[in-house]
């Protein structure tokens, strides 16, 4: 069994493709999250974490909150993110998910597999760890 372990932000779902992103954190609004589109075929990637999911596999999620957010915005922030993920993948039931305050090691919550498209997660991590586009390359070998 393994855990499978997926960051949000720039790994499945295009926060930094959303206009005025930056701004709008900046100023404390959850938009930017809700309306991230995604960097990956879900119904693809719902059928590969299902399938990894029935072989005994863990699914689980690592995200930050904002950087510098108030304890209020990283509530709103935490429940927009699982908004999204019910959204765009609803067919999944993902063992865990763990919205984080900004920088925390994500070793800290979790081992096995990470996806992360930011590369000093991937270093700090102490499994293995992984781009955004070996996501299905990876999940095909589970």
């Amino acid at each position: 069994m393994t855990q499978i372990n997926f960051d949000m932000d720039g790994t499945i779902a295009n926060l930094y493709g959303v206009n005025g992103w930056l701004d709008a954190i900046l100023n404390e609004e959850t938009t930017p999250y809700r309306e991230a589109k995604p960097l990956v075929n879900m119904a693809r990637l719902a059928k590969a974490l299902n399938k990894a999911q029935r072989k005994g596999n863990k699914l689980r999620v690592i995200s930050w909150t904002a950087k510098g957010g108030t304890t209020e915005y990283n509530k709103a922030v935490t429940a927009v993110k699982i908004e999204w993920l019910n959204a765009h993948l609803p067919s999944v039931n993902w063992d865990e998910i763990k919205i984080v305050a900004y920088g925390t090691p994500k070793s800290e919550c979790g081992n096995g597999i990470l996806f992360d498209d930011e590369e000093p997660n991937r270093i700090e991590w102490k499994g293995k760890a992984y781009e955004p586009n070996k996501i299905f390359e990876v999940l095909a070998t589970l």
